[in-house]
């Protein structure tokens, strides 16, 4: 049974830095992509941040040079670090698995989903 767990998220002010951790059990594909996607509310579900399987990564314009996305193989743990960040990061914040080369408008294409940890920055 494949699971993808979320952990991190939390309240900081605008400038602050957070981490996000999804830690993955049950799953060993891998020439797939992994990726962080977040959903504020009334908005769509949009890709931040990708990592592939050649361990090339791309980011969203909007978090470019702010956020990193990384993995521990040996921890079987997606990363994302999330630096300087703004009041309009404010959203829930989920990790996935999909296709090679997955992108920002992959959301409906991935395969497994986390249940979310939800970011909330203050200005």
């Amino acid at each position: 049974q494949v699971q993808l767990v979320e952990s991190g998220g939390g309240s900081v002010q605008a400038g602050g830095s957070l981490r996000l951790s999804c830690a993955v059990s049950g799953y060993s594909r891998n020439r797939d992509s992994w990726g962080w996607f977040r959903q504020a509310p009334g908005k769509w579900r949009e890709g931040v941040a990708f990592i592939y399987y050649d361990a090339s990564t791309n980011y969203a314009e909007s978090v470019k040079g702010r956020f990193t996305i990384s993995q521990d193989n040996d921890k079987n743990t997606l990363y994302l670090q999330m630096n300087n960040l703004k009041p309009e990061d404010t959203a829930m914040y989920y990790c996935a698995t999909g296709p090679a080369y997955s992108s920002f408008d992959s959301a409906k294409d991935m395969y497994y989903w986390g249940k979310g940890t939800q970011v909330t920055v203050s200005s």
